[in-house]
């Protein structure tokens, strides 16, 4: 991996260690300032696993800081593929920008802010590869929501489903293995994260 990659990857590292440290949020606000990042395994795998797909077209649903975002954008440059990335908050779209730009990958990648919901509405084209992280009760309609999008092969990846995991990580996990076609399974990766892979009969 290019050095201005890393960098930025172990810059994201030092805020996550730092944040670990801390007494866990109290607040939506306190909660809102932190990274929340999937973490260095879960972010090595999924760029493993995009990798492996042929100028995928990848969907981050959940951009929060970027972190997640630069190992995406990473793959998707080894690839051909490119990274479309939704998140609600403008200012954390214009940070994780800012680190795609200091990393040499937002040309990878391609920012929108607003509801997630609407905004897979508006997608208008198949996607290869989903990364599924942000609030958990919006798990299932985002499901539901891209599904209809699903490549044959496609790979669909939620974080946070052992830590915190709790009743919207079940009901994703009962949600995406009651799709036809999907294959699932969870892996004790970061916080838990459930692997689904979409090849239609």
């Amino acid at each position: 991996m290019e050095d201005k990659i890393s960098a930025v990857l172990d810059g994201f590292h030092q805020r996550i260690a730092s944040e670990q440290a801390q007494p866990r949020p109290s607040s939506p606000e306190d909660r809102d300032a932190r990274l929340l990042a999937v973490g260095p395994e879960t972010g090595r795998l999924i760029n493993i696993l995009a990798r492996s797909l042929k100028a995928p077209t990848i969907l981050e649903i959940g951009t929060s800081y970027g972190y997640s975002g630069i190992w995406l954008a990473e793959a998707a440059r080894a690839s051909g593929g490119k990274v479309i990335t939704l998140e609600l908050q403008d200012y954390k779209a214009a940070h994780a920008r800012a680190k795609a730009e200091e990393a040499g990958l937002a040309d990878h990648i391609d920012f929108r802010v607003g509801d997630a919901l609407d905004l897979i509405a508006q997608l208008g084209e198949p996607v290869d590869f989903v990364l599924l992280d942000l609030w958990k009760d919006l798990y299932v309609p985002s499901l539901d929501a891209f599904y209809p999008m699903l490549n044959p092969g496609a790979i669909i990846v939620a974080d946070n489903m052992i830590r915190p995991g709790g009743d919207n990580a079940r009901a994703y996990s009962q949600a995406v293995r009651a799709k036809p076609g999907i294959t699932s399974v969870l892996l004790p990766v970061g916080t838990g994260i459930e692997v689904s892979r979409y090849d239609p009969a």
